[in-house]
């Protein structure tokens, strides 16, 4: 009888073992999981000044008259006046392109009313594309040497912009994304010191799109680059 008794009493201190260690575990897993559920969404913003390293140059000029003939060569003469220009300053044949003139006839339109006494506007654009961005920005401020040699030089013509490009975005992309990384990191740092929290591991992380935009209006060639990467924190 005292046996029987005494097994009982084992199996019940046994069973409230074994439901006090449950309820840890219940606690714990209640627990975890509501920890799994606190994150801190961050974004990090890295960007860069750098220096245009290609530069397209159209040197627009035109001409009017009524005989084509003339009017072209003209334009030959023009041409050969520039690429004299850009060769004694230093730019390369294989820089220079020259577009076919592009012609317009005023009286073509019947219904136009236009009372211009030269019947054609022919635009003739030369072309530089060069990496020599600083030595372009030079011969831009000189152009006006043209006139001298009655070259006249169309300017503001929105068509014809002269257009400066960074083309080296790869080199510096790790360096960059690692940098909006760092930041993203310590805004959740900060975020979950605030909180109480520490940050624990990355749930999801997207890298934003680079962009590259002109610094001002008054320096093209150089190039503001700019990308902010998101990332979801847990927070422990």
């Amino acid at each position: 009888m005292n046996r029987l008794k005494g097994s009982v009493t084992l199996q019940g201190f046994l069973v409230c073992i074994g439901l006090i260690v449950l309820g840890i575990f219940l606690r714990y897993g209640l627990t975890h999981l509501h920890d799994s559920n606190r994150t801190v969404t961050v974004r990090g913003l890295c960007e860069r000044e750098v220096r245009a390293n290609k530069v397209t140059w159209p040197i627009v000029s035109k001409e009017v008259g009524s005989y084509l003939p003339s009017i072209f060569a003209n334009i030959e003469n023009t041409n050969r006046v520039i690429l004299d220009f850009l060769k004694q300053n230093g730019i390369e044949d294989s820089e220079i392109s020259i577009n076919p003139p592009a012609v317009i006839d005023l009286q073509a339109d019947r219904y136009s009313y236009n009372q211009n006494p030269y019947r054609y506007n022919v635009t003739n654009v030369v072309v530089v594309t060069s990496s020599k961005v600083d030595k372009i920005n030079e011969l831009i401020k000189k152009q006006a040497e043209l006139l001298k040699q009655g070259i006249a030089i169309v300017a503001g013509d929105y068509q014809y912009q002269t257009i400066y490009e960074y083309t080296d975005l790869n080199a510096i992309k790790p360096e960059m994304i690692a940098e909006a990384t760092q930041n993203a990191r310590e805004a959740a740092d900060k975020f979950a010191e605030d909180s109480g929290s520490k940050v624990g591991r990355i749930q999801t992380a997207s890298q934003g799109q680079f962009s590259i935009e002109d610094r001002d209006q008054y320096t093209p060639y150089i190039k503001k680059i700019r990308v902010v990467s998101s990332i979801i924190y847990y927070l422990e």
